[in-house]
């Protein structure tokens, strides 16, 4: 037989992933601004606003600093835009428990930024909900990332699919806008009878107009290595109320005003630097300056009432429009309506065209590039970005392994396709032991010649620290060919445990093939439960099949081998003529109140109809022997299913008028033939 040789070890100390790049399979050429090459995404529509999407590498011409370039790679990309009832329809009404790379490249990426420090008490409610009826717009293979500028870290969200904690990172947007220059200095004027007015708050504002554009310049960064595909940021902001603007003109060090235009800089050119589109999206809608000025408008100075009012609010749109038209995205202002916007945005990130040229050489001379797009068709709307710095100083070096961890990339990459399963029990102490299943899938490896891979794990906080990382390594030998065939056809199958004390999660799984040079990771959103200060909980449930028998078991889980007739499995994908086996813990911390708790295991199809049901009661006792746990198990057919979706559901109900219940919920598909 051929062997599988697995070498575990652990390292600590891991730096925290900040945020979630992809690779296609097809993708254009790595490019860095000024080093290797620029890469252009470039939006062509028509007047009418509908994209253009017949072009060819012929049809374009890119002229950087007025002399045109020479193009070495083309791409159309064209993603699928379903409806918005469609959208809505394929939301899931259980979140699956498997995260998969398999289709990374296929949908949309966005990071939302809610511009806490931009926005008033009047408008926060509504920026909310802005957010939540775009993450409503989400395909079911788009990703988005939510970052807050004032808060907590905790309220951000890195990427994922999962609408629901988008929404919870949503509704997190706090009300920290500065009352408005205008009216502080009217205030003043009030207060002191005419006599002395000015904006007492101009340090704090220059503060939090730095704040919010050096976020925007870091999430710009957290792209640069997401290639071959459009990057959009969306800022939701009523406008930063500071003057910012990119006209030459001397530096003034060490004064607010010089700070704000540095950073706006530094902001504008990591945008273009790393390629990323930026829609400002104002919440206040067709609110006008008349609005801010009948509150503080001052008598004895009525300059600083309407006009003043009226001056800066054409600021901070001005602002808001500005940050978009330099990076290629557009600036949804003075709408009501936003479903139009929200169109023309999915459109923007669907439909476009991905240009690559070497540019000439700039000696890394740190100044701005203008570039251009002609195409060679009349009535059409070109968009993209203005231009690039290139980078001031010595070339970027590569990583000193010569490849990118694939942990630190800001997306999931396609490459090794894994699946990945977690599921938390109770462990020693206050923390969790986390079951990981992880299915790597044998098409992609290098079989049949010596070869390693390197497995990679790092569970981030909310706070963004890594709080456990861990390394494995598995020595593939060329040994049976009934192993490497098996392999081939379906997998590596490895489990793995994490301890975690109970929190909010981001769980990255990466796989390295040594021999195939090639990567692949997944990002998993994690919820701990703390086990022992509710009444009544249950840990996450752990399914197996006999069809598992097809993948070759790389590292097996003892407490799991004693529970289950086999490894569990990262499949959810299932043939009608299998059975499930279903194992949870449910724990009991009710002490010695008098009760009897019922175990309810459900198969539910998607039209809501039950196919299997089962019931058991089980006394205390059955639980104070075995420390407040029980183990659960249950055998689930699936002959009675039809092909579609259904949901596993097992329920802890205790007796009584105010039951304690505890449940837990994971969708599967039953299929009439088996899924490799």
């Amino acid at each position: 037989m051929g062997r599988l040789v697995v070498a575990v070890f652990v390292a600590a100390g891991a730096g925290a992933i900040a945020f979630p790049s992809s690779q296609r399979a097809a993708q254009p050429p790595v490019f860095r601004a000024g080093i290797e090459g620029v890469e252009v995404d470039v939006v062509v529509t028509t007047k009418q606003g509908a994209p253009v999407a017949d072009l060819s590498e012929r049809d374009f011409q890119v002229l950087e600093d007025g002399k045109p370039q020479t193009l070495t790679a083309f791409t159309r990309i064209q993603i699928p835009i379903a409806n918005r009832e469609q959208t809505r329809n394929d939301e899931p009404v259980v979140e699956p428990d498997v995260v998969t790379n398999e289709r990374a490249n296929d949908g949309r990426v966005y990071v939302v930024i809610l511009d806490d420090l931009h926005l008033s008490p009047r408008w926060v409610v509504r920026a909310k909900s802005v957010a939540r009826e775009f993450i409503d717009r989400l395909g079911p293979n788009d990703l988005m990332a939510i970052v807050h500028t004032a808060g907590p870290t905790s309220a951000s969200q890195e990427f994922t699919a999962n609408r629901t904690r988008l929404r919870d990172a949503a509704d997190r947007t706090t009300a920290n806008a500065l009352e408005s220059a205008n009216a502080v200095t009217n205030h003043n004027l009030q207060a002191s009878n005419g006599l002395a007015g000015g904006d007492t708050f101009t340090l704090e504002r220059a503060r939090n107009a730095d704040m919010t554009l050096r976020i925007v310049q870091h999430v710009a960064q957290w792209f640069q290595t997401v290639r071959g595909r459009r990057k959009a940021i969306l800022l939701i902001s009523e406008g930063i109320d500071y003057e910012m603007s990119m006209v030459d003109r001397p530096d003034e060090p060490n004064t607010p005003s010089d700070m704000v235009l540095n950073s706006a800089r530094a902001a504008i050119d990591a945008s273009m630097r790393s390629n990323v589109s930026i829609y400002a999206i104002d919440p206040s809608g067709l609110s006008g300056a008349d609005d801010i000025a009948t509150d503080y408008f001052a008598p004895r100075s009525s300059a600083l009432g309407p006009r003043g009012a009226q001056r800066e609010h054409d600021l901070a749109q001005h602002n808001l429009r500005w940050v978009s038209e330099e990076t290629g995205g557009i600036a949804v202002i003075g709408r009501t309506d936003l479903a139009r916007a929200y169109d023309a945005i999915v459109a923007d990130n669907s439909m476009y065209y991905v240009l690559g040229y070497t540019p000439p050489p700039h000696n890394n001379d740190g100044k701005f590039h203008a570039i251009r797009v002609r195409v060679n068709r009349p009535g059409i709307i070109i968009r993209a970005r203005s231009g690039y710095v290139s980078p001031k100083g010595g070339a970027v070096s590569p990583s000193p392994s010569g490849a990118e961890d694939p942990l630190a990339a800001p997306l999931p990459i396609a490459g090794a396709t894994i699946r990945l399963a977690l599921a938390p029990f109770k462990g020693a102490g206050s923390k969790a032991s986390v079951l990981m299943t992880e299915d790597i899938q044998g098409r992609d490896l290098a079989l049949g010649v010596p070869n390693s891979l390197e497995l990679s794990y790092v569970a981030v906080d909310a706070g963004g620290q890594a709080v456990a990382t861990s390394r494995d390594r598995l020595e593939l030998t060329a040994g049976d060919p009934e192993v490497q065939a098996r392999i081939r056809a379906s997998g590596i199958r490895v489990l793995n445990r994490l301890d975690l004390p109970p929190g909010r999660y981001t769980v990255k799984a990466a796989v390295h093939d040594v021999a195939a040079t090639t990567s692949g990771s997944v990002a998993y959103d994690l919820d701990v439960p703390d086990f022992d200060t509710v009444p009544l909980a249950m840990s996450g449930l752990a399914l197996t099949s006999m069809t598992t028998d097809r993948f070759v078991v790389a590292k097996d889980d003892a407490p799991m081998r004693a529970v289950l007739p086999a490894p569990p499995i990262a499949e959810r994908d299932l043939p009608r003529r299998s059975e499930v086996w279903v194992y949870a813990e449910v724990y009991d911390n009710l002490g010695p109140i008098e009760h009897t708790t019922r175990i309810t295991t459900t198969l539910t199809s998607a039209s809501g109809a039950i196919v299997y049901h089962t019931t058991s009661d089980h006394d205390p006792k059955e639980f104070r022997g075995q420390h407040g746990t029980f183990r659960y198990r249950v055998r689930v057919p699936l002959a009675d299913a039809a092909a579609g979706r259904c949901v596993i559901t097992v329920e802890a109900r205790t007796t009584g008028d105010r039951p304690e219940i505890a449940k837990r919920q994971v969708p599967i598909v039953v299929a009439d033939t088996m899924t490799p």
